[in-house]
């Protein structure tokens, strides 16, 4: 071990005792004055951080208070998406028995059956969905009135060089091109998943504008899946700023987005709330927030989440179906409660469990 030795510090700080004799200067003590300061000032930014989410936590829980009104159930119009399994072989007639027979009873309407992605040049190969006939055939036979939708979408290029990117003309064309051959597929519909897509993009409204037209054509609906719209004024645009992913669009935007298809499905979920009172507040308050722009002509379902993941965006104990129905309903029930086209959408079924349809069946569909 080392000798630890006593080190005195002379007058000119160099240790050789040959200082010139003035007396030791310690550093000076912070004063009492200036620490309390540095106190209160930390104080003061803790509060000025956590108020605000204090104040929002409490407005979602109160949010979350109350009953639903009665009736506010389903309309027979809810969706589940479907993953990629189902048109690539390896699905068979048994599993499209076993989903009827899962169908049968509940509210569910349409499935986003996943056929993409698109390649980020807006095209798609019919290599990508080569079972696709197969399955709308035995869906139909098997569950008469079920619509069967090819889920389309890619990763934009709007947060990184990689992806599709909705500012090119010919992309947003290839695009057209490519919902137009899965429809002469058999699909019944074409639903789009395209992100990060940030508020006020209006390549989007543009490019929605002409696959309208695709779809009316085939008589066939047009549906989106949409991202949360902002539960503080603006807050697109200071999360945008703040770390260059703005996440919610306002509602305004998200009005413009609805006027333009026949479907639209609020991806509620992945909200980063940590409890089940705070998320189905939040998911009631989404609920109320969309109501209030969409057209009435226009099915709005809201998301659940038939999944489980734990990380900063989603925490599988607070985002649970039964939350997010509780919010459904009561975002429902105050805002607009006798709205006929009006639904939910399960995803995904993959990774849904017995507990997950069980609470869809018995808070939603009873």
């Amino acid at each position: 071990m080392s000798e630890v030795r006593d080190i005195q510090i002379d007058g000119d700080g160099d240790g050789d005792g040959d200082g010139d004799g003035e007396a030791e200067k310690e550093a000076p003590a912070p004063k009492p004055g200036r620490r309390r300061l540095l106190r209160r000032g930390l104080i003061g930014l803790a509060l000025v951080l956590l108020l605000p989410l204090l104040t929002v936590a409490v407005a979602l829980r109160l949010n979350y208070a109350g009953d639903p009104a009665d009736g506010t159930r389903t309309r027979g119009k809810d969706a589940i998406w479907l993953g990629h399994a189902w048109v690539d072989g390896r699905k068979t007639d048994a599993d499209v028995t076993a989903l009827a027979r899962r169908l049968r009873d509940t509210g569910i309407r349409d499935l986003y059956v996943h056929a993409g992605p698109l390649e980020h040049d807006g095209t798609l190969p019919g290599s990508a969905y080569p079972k696709a006939r197969w399955l709308i055939g035995a869906v139909h036979e098997a569950a008469p009135g079920i619509r069967v939708q090819a889920w389309l979408g890619d990763k934009l290029a709007t947060e990184s060089p990689d992806g599709l990117r909705l500012t090119e003309k010919d992309t947003r064309a290839a695009a057209v091109r490519s919902t137009r051959r899965i429809l002469d597929a058999g699909f019944d519909g074409a639903h789009f998943d395209l992100e990060p897509l940030h508020s006020g993009d209006e390549d989007y409204l543009d490019l929605l504008d002409a696959l309208h037209q695709v779809t009316r054509a085939h008589g066939v609906p047009l549906s989106v899946a949409a991202h949360q719209i902002d539960p503080l004024p603006a807050l697109h645009s200071v999360a945008g700023t703040l770390t260059g992913h703005p996440k919610w669009w306002s509602q305004a935007y998200f009005g413009q987005v609805a006027r333009r298809v026949d479907q639209i499905a609020v991806m509620s979920y992945d909200t980063a709330t940590p409890l089940e009172s705070l998320y189905g507040g939040y998911v009631a308050q989404q609920t109320s927030l969309a109501l209030e722009v969409t057209p009435e002509s226009t099915d709005l379902l809201m998301g659940l989440p038939f999944y489980r993941e734990d990380n900063f965006a989603h925490w599988s104990f607070a985002e649970t179906v039964p939350a997010a129905v509780r919010g459904v309903r009561l975002g429902l029930s105050r805002t607009d409660a006798d709205r006929a086209n009006f639904g939910v959408a399960l995803y995904v079924d993959f990774a849904a469990t017995q507990a997950d349809w069980t609470a869809y069946e018995k808070d939603w569909v009873r």
